[in-house]
């Protein structure tokens, strides 16, 4: 029944079918104006992160900001009078931008040990080495030996030095204010575009003070800028590098236009109508999924070459049949083959949804919806077009090809068994590779050396204390506190100071202790960098205490005198009186070849107790350190659950298409080989697993299956006219071994275009699946066969 309603509304109305395609394609293709792209830190968490909710609470707690940092390395030294002009030039000129709020440069930094008056006076009216009379060597000298602002604006080296740009903050949009989902998302566009334009306009000025060094633009803000540039560009590069490749490929297999226009078509009004729905559906490309537009080419064009292929078969089979009953009977011995092998293509993506990783989660859904979009375009739009144009008797030029097939055929044949013991080699040696695979990454590594990403980073990394941010809260209870000796003096005392001040009372032995000792104990851990917290201001002031060490009440008293800008600056960022909390920042050196992030936060958790006498409610641990550890962990977890449930959603699927248990065991096995071989590869290269990488196995699984199904599916149908094994096989590698390869190639250099991403693990994701495709099909043209030959699935009296 389905056949006939195909045929009657399908096949014998072309031009209706191509005017109703033309309309959705127009209607999807306005809708893709709401086709959005997502480059922020978001689109790389796990979906609702507990950490996430945390440290969003530090974040409000202790006044974070959103800044940018840039990196200057001058030409002259630092001390110098040039460097220090240019250095004010570049503060004074980036300060005139109207979005930012102020900068922090070595020329703004309290120099409280540049005089010989007395603290408080200095504390009250501090002086910076941009303020005349100052004696610029001391401060200098006074910067680099500070435990707040060593490695922090200045590198030890005094070669490097930072400049913080602070970004004003926007107004938080109140309850009520947007109406709908679509009034957010304007909002947030709006946003982006917004800082978008900052960034050009810093980089404008850093372009006119290149002369001067050496700097670097870093940041969050920069970052989500940039990346939302590298999906504009990799979706552009990946969609117009597969397309040409496309081309040359139909070009080369069919030779003749029509053969390119028609499967273009397809992936035209595929790709266009996908844009469409995921602009309906607010789905928001990341970089995680930036090569969706290319890997629906691919697949769209896969499923082209298989009909095309097959409809010049059947054509030179048999030339008496109509135009019209070549195509009803290319789609009815195409349909089933096809639906399986969408539908185990999906298997593969839709298993991604178990990641716990938005961004991976949309790229399975995405693939899915695009897997089925293109397979009802194939259906409709390939066989109108057939129908509306007069050909000639075309051919396949496969002379190249079917001779390297014929060879495969030949191997699979005469060679069964050293096919299988060579199998069986590749097998033992994927397994010793997976027991070698890590998901230890850094964020630095996931971009290209020559990005302003990782020269940024780099720097910051290895001058100025490390780049990852981990926070250590601790919690103090009200009870434990203890009474404030009244005798603490402090020899700058100021007699007017308010009494009534509670907040001096804040800081007891307990509390001061507790946070120099977890402070003293980070500082010694390999692969940290810098450590600030509540004592890096303690060891400033005993220094200018002529070494001695304040009093609790001194300290008490110091806060409650302190200006509000070195307050809100210094201070507020490492004590909350009113939450009864301290925080200690430091900075992981992310950049670290042996670094393992998740050792180091188990450590840390482990001897803030065992070592430090800490109990589990007296700290907590939050920060990006701790989310992207929690991406890199749930990445491991769930490829296992992932590739388990491909594996046997794959075998299932065989079993209900072939009803043969053999058969369905024998179709699988070369696929799941080639999955596991590139995991093994990737672990024998002590290459780390990422978000992309991850997902490689499962992919190569679910389209190389793709192979197994229609190279089945034509012996099946063979062995019903021929019962002798060797034959049949000879008959399908001459016929669909042909459309397989030609596929296979087009897949596997298809994904080779994705190595011209500026996004590392997109690389590996590009180059590991085209190698784990031409695999797959390898094994499809060899391992398959000699597998069916030596387990003969079926007898010969067998009816199949």
């Amino acid at each position: 029944m389905i056949s006939n309603i195909y045929q009657n509304f399908i096949l014998n109305r072309p031009k209706i079918v191509l005017f109703l395609l033309i309309i959705i394609a127009l209607v999807f293709g306005y809708k893709s104006k709401d086709f959005r792209l997502d480059a922020s830190s978001e689109t790389l968490l796990i979906e609702g992160d507990p950490d996430l909710k945390y440290l969003q609470e530090i974040n409000e707690k202790f006044g974070a900001k959103e800044f940018l940092v840039l990196t200057l390395t001058p030409k002259d030294e630092i001390t110098s009078e040039i460097a220090i002009n240019n250095i004010l030039s570049l503060k004074y000129k980036i300060q005139s931008l109207d979005w930012v709020h102020n900068t922090v440069t070595i020329l703004d930094i309290p120099l409280l040990d540049s005089s010989d008056e007395p603290l408080m006076d200095r504390i009250k009216n501090f002086r910076t080495l941009k303020d005349d009379n100052v004696d610029k060597e001391r401060g200098f000298k006074e910067i680099l030996n500070s435990p707040v602002f060593r490695n922090f604006v200045i590198s030890e080296d005094s070669k490097t030095t930072g400049i913080i740009v602070n970004i004003k903050p926007k107004e938080k949009p109140q309850v009520g204010t947007f109406e709908n989902n679509q009034e957010i998302e304007e909002y947030k566009d709006s946003l982006k575009k917004e800082r978008h334009q900052n960034i050009i306009e810093i980089r404008e000025i850093i372009k006119s003070f290149e002369d001067i060094g050496k700097i670097h633009l870093g940041g969050i803000p920069m970052i989500a800028d940039d990346m939302m540039t590298f999906i504009k560009s990799d979706i552009i590069v990946f969609g117009l590098g597969v397309f040409l490749f496309i081309v040359l490929t139909l070009w080369y297999v069919f030779r003749n236009l029509i053969w390119i226009i028609i499967p273009i078509s397809s992936c035209f009004f595929s790709v266009l109508i996908m844009m469409g729905f995921l602009g309906i559906m607010n789905w928001k490309v990341t970089v995680i999924s930036s090569n969706f537009i290319a890997l629906m080419l691919i697949l769209t064009m896969a499923m082209n070459i298989h009909m095309s292929t097959r409809f010049l078969q059947l054509r030179k089979k048999f030339p008496d049949l109509s135009l019209l009953q070549i195509i009803k009977l290319t789609t009815e011995k195409m349909v089933w083959p096809i639906i399986y092998t969408v539908l185990t293509t999906m298997c593969a993506f839709m298993s991604l949804i178990f990641s716990e990783i938005k961004p991976i989660i949309d790229f399975g859904l995405m693939m899915s919806f695009g897997l089925l979009t293109s397979f009802v375009v194939t259906f409709t739009l390939l066989p109108t077009l057939l129908s509306l144009f007069e050909y000639r008797n075309v051919v396949v030029k496969e002379k190249s090809f079917s001779a390297f097939t014929q060879m495969l055929s030949g191997i699979s044949i005469g060679n069964f068994r050293i096919v299988i013991l060579t199998s069986i080699i590749l097998i033992l040696s994927s397994l010793y590779g997976i027991t070698k695979l890590k998901v230890e990454n850094s964020f630095i590594n996931y971009f290209s050396k020559d990005t302003e990403i990782y020269k940024g980073m780099k720097l910051i990394d290895e001058k100025l204390g490390g780049t990852t941010p981990l926070n250590i809260i601790l919690k103090f209870d009200n009870e434990d506190e203890e009474s404030i000796d009244e005798e603490d003096q402090f020899e700058d005392w100021d007699e007017e100071s308010d009494e009534t001040d509670q907040s001096k009372y804040w800081f007891t032995k307990d509390k001061i202790n507790r946070i120099k000792k977890v402070h003293l104990y980070l500082e010694n851990l390999e692969y940290v960098g810098k450590v600030l917290s509540f004592y890096s201001i303690i060891e400033i002031a005993t220094k200018l205490n002529n070494d001695k060490e304040l009093g609790t009440l001194e300290m008490g008293v110091l806060y409650s005198k302190l200006p509000e800008t070195i307050k809100k600056e210094i201070v507020d960022p490492y004590i909350s009186v009113k939450n009864n909390e301290a925080r200690i920042n430091l900075r992981i050196k992310d950049s670290s070849e042996n670094l393992r992030r998740n050792q180091l936060i188990n450590k840390i958790n482990s001897e803030l107790k065992s070592e430090i006498g800490l109990k589990e409610k007296d700290f907590k641990l939050g920060g990006v350190l701790i989310l992207f550890n929690n991406l890199l962990q749930s990445l491991f977890k769930s490829q296992i659950l992932t590739l388990g449930l491909v594996m046997v959603g794959i075998f299932l699927m065989f079993l209900i298409l072939f009803k043969n248990i053999k058969l369905s065991f024998i179709g699988v096995i070369p696929n799941f080989i080639a999955a596991f071989a590139i995991l093994g590869l990737i672990g024998l290269l002590n290459i780390p697993l990422d978000m992309m990488t991850i997902t490689i196995a499962a992919i190569t699984i679910g389209i190389a299956v793709d192979n197994s199904i229609h190279y089945i599916y034509r012996f099946i149908e063979e062995f019903k006219i021929n019962h002798n094994y060797n034959e049949v096989i000879k008959t399908c590698h001459s016929t669909v071994g042909i459309a397989i390869l030609n596929t296979s190639i087009t897949i596997v250099f298809g994904f080779s275009i994705l190595v011209m991403s500026n996004f590392i693990p997109t690389i590996y994701f590009g180059i590991f699946t085209g190698i784990a495709m031409l695999l797959a099909m390898l094994l499809v043209l060899t391992l398959l066969p000699s597998l069916i030959i030596w387990i003969k699935p079926f007898s010969i009296k067998e009816n199949v």
